[in-house]
Protein backbone atom coordinates (compact mmCIF):
# COMPACT_ATOMS: atom_id res chain seq x y z
CA UNK A 1 0.00 0.00 0.00
CA UNK A 2 1.42 3.39 -0.92
CA UNK A 3 2.02 5.80 1.97
CA UNK A 4 1.28 8.79 -0.25
CA UNK A 5 -0.67 9.15 -3.46
CA UNK A 6 -2.30 11.75 -5.65
CA UNK A 7 -6.07 12.18 -5.49
CA UNK A 8 -7.25 12.82 -9.04
CA UNK A 9 -10.79 14.17 -9.31
CA UNK A 10 -12.20 14.18 -12.82
CA UNK A 11 -15.39 15.69 -14.14
CA UNK A 12 -16.79 15.25 -17.64
CA UNK A 13 -13.61 13.49 -18.73
CA UNK A 14 -11.21 16.24 -17.58
CA UNK A 15 -9.05 16.52 -14.49
CA UNK A 16 -10.75 18.96 -12.15
CA UNK A 17 -8.05 18.85 -9.46
CA UNK A 18 -5.04 16.75 -8.47
CA UNK A 19 -3.44 16.92 -5.04
CA UNK A 20 -1.18 14.85 -2.81
CA UNK A 21 -2.58 12.95 0.16
CA UNK A 22 -1.25 10.70 2.89
CA UNK A 23 -2.84 7.26 3.08
CA UNK A 24 -4.30 6.62 6.54
CA UNK A 25 -5.96 3.23 5.94
CA UNK A 26 -6.86 0.95 3.05
CA UNK A 27 -8.85 -2.19 3.79
CA UNK A 28 -9.37 -3.07 0.13
CA UNK A 29 -12.88 -1.58 0.05
CA UNK A 30 -12.42 1.81 1.69
CA UNK A 31 -9.35 3.99 1.47
CA UNK A 32 -8.95 6.98 3.79
CA UNK A 33 -6.48 9.77 3.16
CA UNK A 34 -5.43 13.03 4.78
CA UNK A 35 -4.96 16.09 2.59
CA UNK A 36 -4.59 19.82 3.00
CA UNK A 37 -6.97 22.23 1.24
CA UNK A 38 -5.56 22.03 -2.26
CA UNK A 39 -7.34 24.73 -4.23
CA UNK A 40 -5.85 28.21 -4.46
CA UNK A 41 -7.15 30.76 -1.97
CA UNK A 42 -10.48 30.65 -0.16
CA UNK A 43 -13.69 29.09 -1.39
CA UNK A 44 -16.70 30.60 0.36
CA UNK A 45 -19.90 28.62 -0.20
CA UNK A 46 -21.95 30.86 2.09
CA UNK A 47 -22.57 28.02 4.54
CA UNK A 48 -18.85 27.13 4.96
CA UNK A 49 -15.46 28.48 3.92
CA UNK A 50 -12.64 26.23 2.75
CA UNK A 51 -9.29 27.95 3.13
CA UNK A 52 -5.56 27.42 3.44
CA UNK A 53 -4.80 25.51 6.62
CA UNK A 54 -7.95 23.37 6.44
CA UNK A 55 -7.41 19.62 6.61
CA UNK A 56 -9.57 17.02 4.92
CA UNK A 57 -9.83 13.44 6.10
CA UNK A 58 -11.27 11.88 2.98
CA UNK A 59 -12.97 8.49 2.76
CA UNK A 60 -13.42 6.78 -0.61
CA UNK A 61 -15.08 3.47 -1.35
CA UNK A 62 -14.39 1.10 -4.21
CA UNK A 63 -17.98 -0.20 -4.01
CA UNK A 64 -20.02 2.94 -3.24
CA UNK A 65 -21.01 5.94 -5.30
CA UNK A 66 -19.78 8.61 -2.89
CA UNK A 67 -16.86 10.03 -0.94
CA UNK A 68 -17.11 11.64 2.50
CA UNK A 69 -14.67 14.37 3.49
CA UNK A 70 -14.39 15.45 7.10
CA UNK A 71 -13.27 19.09 7.13
CA UNK A 72 -11.34 20.68 9.99
CA UNK A 73 -9.79 24.11 10.29
CA UNK A 74 -6.10 24.65 11.05
CA UNK A 75 -6.77 24.40 14.80
CA UNK A 76 -8.48 21.03 14.39
CA UNK A 77 -12.04 22.30 14.90
CA UNK A 78 -14.59 20.31 12.90
CA UNK A 79 -16.35 22.41 10.24
CA UNK A 80 -18.45 19.54 8.89
CA UNK A 81 -18.59 16.94 6.15
CA UNK A 82 -18.53 17.58 2.43
CA UNK A 83 -19.82 14.59 0.51
CA UNK A 84 -19.17 14.11 -3.19
CA UNK A 85 -21.34 11.83 -5.28
CA UNK A 86 -18.87 9.93 -7.46
CA UNK A 87 -18.37 6.70 -9.28
CA UNK A 88 -16.62 4.13 -7.07
CA UNK A 89 -12.96 5.03 -6.47
CA UNK A 90 -10.09 3.31 -8.24
CA UNK A 91 -6.50 3.14 -6.99
CA UNK A 92 -4.00 2.75 -9.79
CA UNK A 93 -0.28 2.61 -10.20
CA UNK A 94 0.89 6.03 -11.30
CA UNK A 95 4.18 4.75 -12.74
CA UNK A 96 6.41 6.49 -13.30
CA UNK A 97 4.80 8.97 -10.88
CA UNK A 98 2.93 8.47 -7.59
CA UNK A 99 0.01 6.08 -7.21
CA UNK A 100 -3.35 7.69 -7.95
CA UNK A 101 -6.73 7.57 -6.28
CA UNK A 102 -8.99 8.26 -9.24
CA UNK A 103 -12.52 9.53 -8.65
CA UNK A 104 -15.11 10.76 -11.16
CA UNK A 105 -17.27 13.58 -9.78
CA UNK A 106 -20.95 13.28 -10.78
CA UNK A 107 -21.87 16.86 -9.79
CA UNK A 108 -24.14 16.10 -6.83
CA UNK A 109 -22.89 17.01 -3.35
CA UNK A 110 -24.10 17.06 0.23
CA UNK A 111 -22.93 19.38 3.02
CA UNK A 112 -23.45 18.49 6.67
CA UNK A 113 -22.49 21.04 9.34
CA UNK A 114 -20.43 19.95 12.35
CA UNK A 115 -23.46 20.00 14.65
CA UNK A 116 -25.65 18.23 12.09
CA UNK A 117 -28.19 21.07 11.98
CA UNK A 118 -27.55 21.77 8.28
CA UNK A 119 -27.92 18.99 5.72
CA UNK A 120 -27.82 20.61 2.30
CA UNK A 121 -28.22 18.93 -1.09
CA UNK A 122 -26.02 20.80 -3.56
CA UNK A 123 -25.60 21.15 -7.31
CA UNK A 124 -28.74 19.29 -8.36
CA UNK A 125 -29.08 21.83 -11.20
CA UNK A 126 -25.54 21.00 -12.43
CA UNK A 127 -26.37 17.30 -12.28
CA UNK A 128 -29.52 17.80 -14.36
CA UNK A 129 -27.62 19.94 -16.89
CA UNK A 130 -24.76 17.40 -17.16
CA UNK A 131 -26.83 15.08 -19.35
CA UNK A 132 -25.74 12.02 -17.38
CA UNK A 133 -29.32 10.72 -17.19
CA UNK A 134 -29.41 10.51 -20.99
CA UNK A 135 -25.84 9.24 -21.52
CA UNK A 136 -25.71 6.75 -18.67
CA UNK A 137 -29.11 6.24 -17.01
CA UNK A 138 -27.80 3.55 -14.64
CA UNK A 139 -25.04 5.86 -13.36
CA UNK A 140 -27.58 8.67 -12.90
CA UNK A 141 -29.81 6.34 -10.85
CA UNK A 142 -26.83 5.22 -8.77
CA UNK A 143 -25.85 8.85 -8.15
CA UNK A 144 -29.31 9.92 -7.01
CA UNK A 145 -29.62 6.82 -4.83
CA UNK A 146 -26.23 7.58 -3.23
CA UNK A 147 -27.28 11.17 -2.50
CA UNK A 148 -30.54 9.96 -0.90
CA UNK A 149 -28.60 7.39 1.18
CA UNK A 150 -26.07 9.95 2.44
CA UNK A 151 -28.81 12.45 3.24
CA UNK A 152 -30.65 9.81 5.27
CA UNK A 153 -27.47 8.80 7.12
CA UNK A 154 -26.66 12.47 7.83
CA UNK A 155 -30.14 13.29 9.14
CA UNK A 156 -29.92 10.27 11.45
CA UNK A 157 -26.57 11.57 12.76
CA UNK A 158 -24.67 8.64 11.27
CA UNK A 159 -21.84 10.29 9.30
CA UNK A 160 -19.30 10.05 12.16
CA UNK A 161 -20.05 6.32 12.46
CA UNK A 162 -19.89 5.81 8.69
CA UNK A 163 -16.39 7.27 8.45
CA UNK A 164 -15.15 5.75 11.72
CA UNK A 165 -15.71 2.18 10.76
Amino acid sequence: MPQRLDVVLTKAGRTKIRYPADVLTDDGTRISVLAAWAAPGVRDFGFVRFEPGDEFTEHYWRDRWYAVKEVRDGRGTLKGWYCDITRPAVVRDGAPGPAELAVEDLDLDLWVSADGSQVLRLDEDEFAASGLAGRDPDAARQALSALDELERIAKEGGLPTLVAG
